[in-house]
């Protein structure tokens, strides 16, 4: 795997992360036997010099390795005793790569090996899954759209990893938090039921309320017939609308697909959906318009749509994004004690050059 980096990309400070210091430096958050073993150190008056070395075994794009510094930062007994060496948000790492080392007194740190990895392990699984979709989605837009399916509290780190990856927007305030941006988003079904069920009419009081540079794009299923209310919202809002975003159910068949049916898959928003709504906006005169997809989109399907040239502008992402498909869990090992190598058994000291010492 060739390594890769986001060029530019400093490391958010560590006070945007709003640790709770006090408690992560306590033990609250730590796997009990990491502070029963910094407990019987200090005891036994014994100080260890140890060298921690974390990996993933598997390849990917790494993400949450700022928190995971600042957790280090913050929370350890003694900084200034410590040398800490890391890659940075959105380096492409290979299986078993060393991601990130801590050299110093092991009792200024053991409690806080269960914080670190899991902030990795979180961070790394959205930005490795948010970039493979971005890759297959380039050079089209990807809309990072998965806040509703996980934590709210979790909003910040997601939004962050998925824009290292390379995601355009994100749907929250929040999510945009720490690169100072803004969540985006599209006049929904909830708008278009507090209007009656009129989709035109809810986007006429979207444009004639919000900021003139806010994107309108209007989810056109509310009716099942978005070829239809695609032009509606056209003709009604004219440049003001950005795009339509198509979001059939996955156990719906939009109205104009059910005349072609027999040799597709007619549910949801497959292909054929998108070109009927493409020609349509097209014939009648509004080839600016953008399509967004979303609904059950995946790399899979992403793929699919990209090599059939299906004329998606954009694709909306949802759950797939922050699903637990691949094993992105971190390790971290001691393989050095007090200047001696010191690893169990099937684990090496595994240097890498890329690690950047951290100040």
């Amino acid at each position: 795997m060739k390594a890769g980096r986001p060029v530019g990309r400093a490391r958010v400070h560590p006070a945007a992360f709003d640790l709770p210091v006090d408690a992560m430096r306590a033990g609250t958050y730590s796997d009990r036997y990491f502070v029963n073993t910094q407990r019987v150190l200090r005891a036994d008056g014994h100080s260890p010099n140890v060298l921690m070395q974390v990996f993933c075994r598997t390849e990917g794009w790494l993400g949450g390795i700022d928190e995971a510094v600042a957790i280090i930062e913050l929370a350890s007994e003694d900084r200034e005793a410590l040398t800490v060496r890391a890659l940075r948000e959105g380096d492409e790492i290979a299986p078993f790569e060393t991601v990130m080392t801590i050299e110093g007194p092991y009792d200024a740190f053991a409690q806080l090996e269960t914080l670190y990895l899991g902030s990795l392990a979180r961070a790394t699984r959205i930005t490795t899954q948010t970039r493979r979709v971005v890759e297959a989605a380039a050079p089209k837009e990807v809309l990072f759209f998965p806040a509703r399916h996980d934590h709210w509290n979790l909003q910040a780190r997601d939004g962050y990893a998925a824009h290292v990856a390379g995601a355009t927007a994100v749907s929250t305030d929040m999510q945009a938090n720490w690169w100072g941006g803004r969540g985006v988003g599209t006049i929904p079904h909830a708008a278009i039921a507090a209007y009656g069920g009129d989709t035109v009419l809810a986007a006429r009081k979207f444009a004639e309320h919000l900021p003139a540079d806010v994107r309108l794009v209007a989810l056109v299923d509310f009716d099942n017939d978005s070829v239809g209310t695609s032009l509606d919202v056209a003709r009604a809002l004219g440049p003001q609308l950005y795009g339509v975003r198509l979001d059939t159910s996955s156990d719906m068949v939009d109205k104009s697909v059910i005349p072609e049916m027999g040799e597709f898959d007619p549910r949801g928003v497959n292909a054929r959906l998108v070109h009927n709504v493409r020609s349509a906006l097209d014939e009648a005169g509004f080839p600016d318009v953008r399509i967004i997809a979303s609904g059950g989109f995946n790399v899979e399907r992403i793929r699919r749509f990209e090599r059939e040239q299906v004329p998606v502008d954009a694709y909306g992402i949802g759950s797939a994004l922050v699903a637990n498909r691949g094993d992105f869990d971190f390790t971290a090992d001691i393989v050095r004690t007090d200047g001696r190598p010191c690893a169990k058994v099937g684990r090496v000291e595994r240097p890498n050059r890329r690690l950047e010492l951290v100040p």
